[in-house]
C-alpha cells in the first residue's frame, strides 16, 4: 500500500482532481515516497468515473526540480541491475502513470522544471506554463544520461535534432522558447496560470470522457505503430465509442441541433 505524501496536494471539484506538488523549499524534487503517492493518485484519477480531467502543479518558484537525490544511503556499493530496476519501477513508472491515465492531464508549470521534472510535465496531454517557467535537461551538467521517459518524449515532440541540443548542452529553456519548439501549449503570466489551468480543465471536464481516453490512447501511440496498426485501432476506438452514452448524446444534439451535455459516460 503506498503511503500518502504530506508533500502532495490533492483536492477534486466539478470532476477535476487539482494534484499540487507541495515542496517549496526543495523547488517539489520528488522523493520516492512522494514519486509512488503521485503514481498512485493518478491511477485513482484514471479510474475514478467522478474524475474526468487533473491538473498537475507546484507551488512557489519550482514546478518539480526533478528527482530528490539527497534522500539516498551514503556510501552503499551498487549491485548489477540496482540503478535499472530502479529507474524502472520509478520514474519511467510515473511517466507511464501519466500517459497512461484515461483522463486528460493538464501540466501548469509555475517555476523551473529540471530533469524529471520536465519529462512530468511533457508527458501530460496539455503544458501550460507561467512566463517565469523554465525547462532544463539538467542531466547532462551531472554527468547522466537522461532518464525519466526523455529520450523517448523529446524526439516525439520537437525531433531528434532538438532533442539532442537541449540534451547535449543542459541550457535552460525559457517558457517562451518552449512554446516555440512545440513542448508547451500555451504561455501565460504568472497571476494567470491558475485561472487558466481550471478553464481548460473545466472544458475538458464537460467533454466526452471516454472519447477524450481514446483519443489520448491513439494520438500517444501513433508514432509507435505502422498505418495498418493505426487504422485498425482507430477503427477499434470508434467501435467502442459508439456504445457510449456521450456518442449517442453527441448525434442527438446534432439532430435535434443543441449544445450537447455530456456526462462522462
Amino acid at each position: 500500500m503506498t503511503v500518502p505524501d504530506p508533500w502532495i496536494r490533492t483536492t477534486t471539484d466539478h470532476h477535476v482532481t487539482h494534484l499540487t506538488l507541495d515542496r517549496p523549499e526543495a523547488l517539489n524534487a520528488l522523493t520516492p515516497g512522494g514519486r509512488d503517492h503521485l503514481i498512485a493518485l493518478l491511477a485513482e484519477a484514471s479510474a475514478d468515473p467522478e474524475v474526468r480531467a487533473v491538473v498537475l502543479t507546484g507551488t512557489g518558484r519550482g514546478f518539480c526540480a526533478g528527482a530528490d537525490l539527497r534522500g539516498g544511503p551514503p556510501g552503499v556499493d551498487r549491485i548489477a541491475g540496482d540503478v535499472a530496476r530502479t529507474l524502472r519501477l520509478g520514474a519511467q513508472r510515473l511517466i507511464a502513470a501519466v500517459l497512461d491515465c484515461e483522463k486528460p492531464v493538464i501540466a501548469a508549470v509555475n517555476g523551473t522544471a529540471a530533469g524529471l521534472g520536465a519529462h512530468l510535465a511533457f508527458a501530460c496531454d496539455l503544458v501550460l506554463a507561467a512566463g517565469s517557467a523554465r525547462f532544463i535537461e539538467v542531466f547532462v551538467r551531472r554527468g547522466l544520461v537522461p532518464d525519466a521517459g526523455g529520450a523517448y518524449l523529446l524526439p516525439r515532440l520537437i525531433g531528434p535534432q532538438r532533442a539532442k541540443e537541449l540534451m547535449f548542452f543542459g541550457d535552460a529553456l525559457t517558457a517562451t522558447d518552449a512554446e516555440r519548439l512545440g513542448l508547451v501549449n500555451r504561455v501565460v503570466p504568472d497571476g494567470e496560470l491558475d485561472k487558466t489551468a481550471r478553464e481548460w480543465a473545466a472544458r475538458l471536464a464537460a467533454g466526452p470522457t471516454r472519447a477524450l481516453a481514446l483519443t489520448k490512447q491513439l494520438v500517444n501511440t501513433s508514432l509507435d505503430t505502422g498505418r495498418a496498426t493505426a487504422f485498425a485501432a482507430e477503427a477499434a476506438a470508434q467501435e467502442i465509442n459508439m456504445g457510449t452514452a456521450d456518442a449517442r448524446e453527441g448525434v442527438a444534439s446534432f439532430v435535434e441541433r443543441r449544445e450537447a451535455r455530456f456526462g462522462g459516460r
